[in-house]
């Protein structure tokens, strides 16, 4: 009964925000144009449902100059200004309401990793993909970017095991309320480098 209640739920509301969200997407797009150029997309191959790949959408927010291996240092030099605060207020997650639709995520579950992060898991760590990844989740109200990867994959297994409609809207609402207060975005409060390269268990 919860996962369908979820599915509708998902499903009724990313359609309907896209729809009361659409001047703010146009809008949206033409400023990632002019500051960045084509594409206004930003398009990568994530961890989904049952560990196949699906491809996330969001605005852009970085450029494509300089090293592109993902690290705090060269993601933070890389971002624009206007991706800045974009990031800093969530709105380059809007696309990722397509996602939804399309039934690839959800509103609430453990954020989708990198695909290739998926043969360094352990089995506990494999976990994540007995649910959706979702636009939030339970580590990213309780630390978010401060988290250690052992801390973010705890709280996410902690989310499959207590899952629950009363839960996701608690979710949802501390995650509303840290995008207000502007909580848990600094790339430099990471206490791990942003790429994955598995557990002490799998080294």
């Amino acid at each position: 009964m919860y996962n369908f209640v979820k599915k509708i739920f998902d499903f009724s509301l990313s359609l309907l925000l896209i729809i009361l969200f659409s001047p703010i997407l146009i809008f949206i797009s033409i400023l990632v144009y002019f500051d960045l150029g084509a594409p206004i997309i930003f398009k990568q191959a994530r961890g989904g449902f049952n560990g196949e790949p699906f491809t996330i959408i969001k605005f852009r927010t970085m450029n494509n100059h300089g090293d592109l291996n993902p690290s705090k240092i060269n993601d933070k030099k890389r971002t624009t200004k206007l991706g800045a605060i974009l990031r800093k207020f969530s709105l380059d997650e809007l696309p990722t309401l397509i996602n939804i639709i399309k039934g690839e995520m959800s509103f609430v579950g453990p954020r989708p990793l990198l695909y290739e992060y998926k043969k360094y898991y352990n089995d506990d760590q494999n976990k994540r993909f007995l649910v959706k990844p979702g636009i939030t989740g339970w580590a990213q109200v309780n630390g978010r970017n401060q988290l250690s990867w052992e801390e973010k994959f705890n709280l996410d297994n902690w989310y499959i095991n207590n899952q629950s409609l009363l839960l996701d809207c608690k979710i949802i609402v501390l995650t509303a309320k840290k995008i207000f207060l502007n909580r848990d975005v600094n790339f430099d409060n990471s206490k791990d480098d942003i790429k994955f390269k598995g557990s002490n268990e799998n080294n």
